[in-house]
């Protein structure tokens, strides 16, 4: 299988041949409010990923974090007069009602970012000692330039930064490049640390968390496009610094759903969530729609793609019904045996060239289609069903 590496900017080969497992570590949510209709699209398409190595006997190995400590969740927790830990853990909730909605499967890890605060502390007091990050009056800072490697991942150079960096410049910092491992304050929710009472940086947060779960260099980094940079960018530099390793060899990311050609997101006001997206089109319609064009391309929110979404959907449950009813014999097993095998065939090859989701659904839909008229036609056969049907239920373990 081939899949597009935001790294190396080319198709790499992902092979699990003598593997132990693929691992996967998916960058999650800040729980501070309920998931989007943005934050469905990234999930299910690793989602997709991860069964369709699961299909082909390849052993995954699948985390993904929460994002349980930052301002915007300090925020809510103000406004609302609870706890930072209530805000996070009512969403975290509503998280996994969401997605078993949406029939995603279970991680094998949900770690915490509250979790693991002494696991980010050591990582940074290493860093320390090796030279790449410095105490400052505000906190722990990483130092840029110390990391050769800056910019790999997003193909930004230090003097494109420099220019951008000098728009606001934090006087606390040997660098205006220079990001936060660790920022000092007083109010809760705080930790103790060697050099004060403070907060951890997000970005340290999933460089902490996927090495503790997996050595370096892992199979797959994933997330939405909009993390490349700074947070991937940024979780390359610690990361590597710390280990001396490659950190992960193969980086994957979604594009964002869009809303009227703007990024679908909170700060812009314009999200849709998935309770009130399930609750409109149901979760089947909501999977389709998510696959319906490559997973690397931005992907607008319209009811014209979900009114289709929902179409294909029906089309799909009347193909499972006609295929779990169909009585009788001596059909026509040549055809459907044919038209099962040129469907698995296109199906995988759209598959294996860069997780091609929608030329892969395209293929699936054929045969749906053409099971469909077999139906309508009164020429749809037990046996033909139980030949058609193997190729339907491997595609929709999938699917999902």
């Amino acid at each position: 299988m081939k899949v597009y590496n935001t790294l190396t900017r080319r198709l790499d080969d992902l092979n699990c041949d003598g593997a132990a497992s693929t691992r996967i570590y998916l960058c999650g949510v800040t729980v501070y409010d309920n998931s989007h209709v943005g934050h469905a699209r990234t999930i299910v398409v690793f989602d997709i990923l991860r069964r369709y190595l699961l299909s082909k006997n390849c052993p995954v190995e699948f985390i993904q974090n929460f994002t349980d400590v930052d301002d915007k969740i300090i925020n809510r927790a103000i406004q609302e007069g609870v706890t930072v830990e209530e805000v996070a853990s009512r969403y975290i909730q509503n998280y996994f009602k969401d997605f078993n909605s949406l029939n995603v499967l279970v991680a094998d890890r949900y770690p915490r970012a509250t979790e693991h605060i002494r696991e980010m502390i050591q990582l940074i007091s290493a860093l320390m000692k090796k030279g790449y990050a410095y105490l400052s009056p505000n906190g722990i800072y990483f130092r840029v330039r110390s990391f050769s490697g800056y910019g790999k991942l997003s193909k930004k150079s230090i003097e494109d930064l420099d220019v951008g960096a000098r728009i606001e410049i934090d006087q606390s910092k040997e660098d205006p490049l220079d990001f936060a491992l660790w920022k000092f304050y007083s109010d809760p929710p705080v930790w103790d640390s060697p050099w004060g009472m403070g907060r951890p940086g997000w970005h340290i947060e999933c460089s902490a968390m996927a090495l503790k779960y997996f050595e370096s260099p892992f199979e797959i980094h994933g997330g939405g496009y909009d993390l490349v940079f700074p947070h991937h960018e940024n979780e390359i530099a610690q990361s590597e610094s710390f280990s001396g390793k490659q950190f992960a060899k193969i980086w994957i990311h979604s594009g964002m759903v869009t809303v009227n050609s703007e990024k679908m997101s909170k700060s812009l006001g314009n999200i849709v969530t998935i309770q009130d997206a399930l609750s409109r089109w149901g979760p089947n319609s909501i999977r389709i729609y998510s696959v319906s064009v490559h997973y690397s391309k931005p992907l607008d929110y319209s009811e014209k793609l979900l009114n289709e979404s929902k179409h294909k959907w029906r089309q799909i449950e009347t193909c499972a019904c006609e295929l779990r009813f169909a009585i009788g014999n001596k059909g026509y097993l040549t055809e459907v045996e044919q038209l099962s095998d040129q469907t698995m065939k296109a199906f995988e090859s759209a598959m294996e060239d860069n997780l091609n989701t929608s030329l892969a659904f395209t293929a699936f839909l054929k045969l749906v289609t053409e099971l469909n008229r077999y139906a309508a036609e009164e020429k749809l056969t037990a046996d033909m069903s139980k030949i058609a049907g193997v190729v339907f239920n491997n595609i929709m373990n999938v699917l999902g």
